[in-house]
């Protein structure tokens, strides 16, 4: 990389500092050309760029002040990109920004593209590929969970994790390859006990980061609550109450909800995305028909859904078994409990009893925090959230499907007697697919689908 890049690395719009980032071989010296010690309208002093110094100055355009800024210069390799990188803390404006970009635009630097800067950082080793995403996942987290996970990655621990497995296969397979390409020296491939233990620690190892996936991944997309019911039995008022703002309409007029309405918020760090369906019941109304339909829809999409009835009508049994899923989390909610002295308790069949229907008023806001508490610990039940996990995104849990995969085969043939060259076949296989995961053997489509959803100026 022979080319020096520039960006803006802080959002668009009016505010106190944007930063523009400058990298590659001559940042220090486009930096120097329209950096001055003093205002343009006096005598220009060079700058003596010191790395990791703060110079304060001002940008200037031939006669013309553009503004005043600090320069931060750092020499390669203690930088970002592990080059020589500039950053130029301005003030945030669009119109001044872009001014001191085309600046150096016009002395021979290029736009950055979008994740340039830390695909510069990943490809001159800094940094690897597991590191490259969690910077991503700081920007984008959704939670405190999210966040801390995120940033526990982007210090390598998953990456440690990764090559220390790879350590284990690749000394495996070198005594593979040797008893095929020496056999005189090297002697006959012997699989030993020790072998054994230690192949099925990488296994296990891989099969549990498959599982953290399965069961965390919701810290980075958030767990999914569908609300449904039938019409008019408050399902809008309690997503309110959850919420704790209006973002559902409530009237007393049944099916005012027809389309899906989502929000999200964070109950102790863990996010949800709370939906409020339309009622459903049967009606020849074509729009209540489509509105039901996509309450099917969110149903389906939920990872827990929460079914709401009321005191005075009885259970509605034949709704329930046709709507309800049976392979995820399902509660259900009994509203409007400030009418129970009134009213009649739905009983409900034993198969829908466990766990017990939570008793809730979205009127008086009684049994919400309880359900807030269920909700939370049925989501993460056992899950240990320690401070070295991480969270595999979907790219890490396919390359560890894989893996186990080769794995799994390569053991089975271990204890079969299969030939060593089969067996270093499904060793190397399985190296490669962990090598995805951190980069070492991730192809050009893999890294551009990485970068590519990086912003400019990351």
């Amino acid at each position: 990389m022979t080319d020096t890049i520039a960006a803006i690395a802080t959002p668009f719009g009016s505010g106190g500092i944007g930063v523009i980032r400058i990298s590659g071989p001559t940042s220090f010296d486009l930096a120097a050309k329209i950096f001055s010690k003093t205002p343009a309208d006096g005598e220009k002093r060079a700058p003596q760029f010191i790395s990791h110094r703060v110079s304060h100055g001002f940008i200037c355009d031939g006669d013309t002040t553009v503004d005043e800024v600090l320069v931060i210069p750092m020499k390669a390799p203690r930088s970002y990109t592990a080059e020589d990188v500039v950053e130029i803390q301005a003030h945030s404006g669009t119109i001044v920004l872009r001014r001191i970009l085309d600046l150096l635009f016009s002395l021979g630097a290029r736009p950055a593209e979008p994740g340039e800067f830390t695909r510069r950082a990943f490809l001159n080793g800094r940094i690897d590929l597991t590191q490259a995403e969690a910077v991503a996942d700081i920007i984008n987290a959704r939670s405190d969970s999210s966040l801390k996970f995120a940033a526990s990655q982007n210090l390598g621990v998953l990456r440690q994790n990764i090559r220390d497995m790879i350590s284990v296969l690749t000394q495996f397979l070198a005594r593979l390859e040797a008893a095929i390409d020496f056999p005189d020296d090297a002697g006959a491939f012997s699989y030993t006990i020790e072998d054994k233990t230690t192949l099925q620690s990488v296994a296990d190892n891989i099969g549990s980061l498959i599982q953290q996936h399965k069961d965390a991944c919701f810290l980075k997309t958030g767990i999914r609550l569908a609300i449904c019911g039938e019409p008019n039995v408050g399902k809008s008022s309690i997503m309110n109450r959850i919420l704790e703002k209006e973002k559902s309409i409530v009237t007393a007029i049944p099916g005012t909800t027809r389309d899906p309405i989502e929000d999200s918020l964070t109950i102790e760090g863990i996010p949800f995305v709370i939906v409020d369906t339309a009622g459903i019941h049967q009606t020849d109304d074509l729009v209540e028909i489509i509105g039901i339909e996509k309450a099917r829809d969110q149903i389906d999409a939920a990872d827990i859904v929460l079914y709401v009835i009321e005191p005075g009508k009885p259970f509605p049994g034949k709704t329930v078994s046709k709507i309800l899923p049976e392979d995820k989390p399902v509660f259900f909610a009994i509203n409007k409990m400030d009418l129970a002295d009134k009213l009649d308790i739905p009983q409900l069949p034993e198969k829908y009893s466990d766990p017990c229907p939570l008793e809730v008023s979205a009127l008086t806001g009684k049994g919400i925090n309880t359900l807030r508490t269920k909700l939370l610990e049925t989501c993460i039940g056992n899950l240990e959230i320690g401070n070295d996990a991480v969270i595999p995104n979907l790219r890490h849990k396919n390359a560890l499907v894989q893996a186990l995969g080769h794995m799994t085969t390569m053991m089975e043939g271990l204890e079969n007697g299969q030939e060593e060259e089969t067996l270093a076949l499904d060793v190397k296989n399985c190296i490669d697919d962990l090598g995805t995961i951190t980069g070492d053997t991730a192809s050009l489509d893999i890294l551009d689908a990485v970068f590519n959803n990086f912003c400019i100026g990351k």
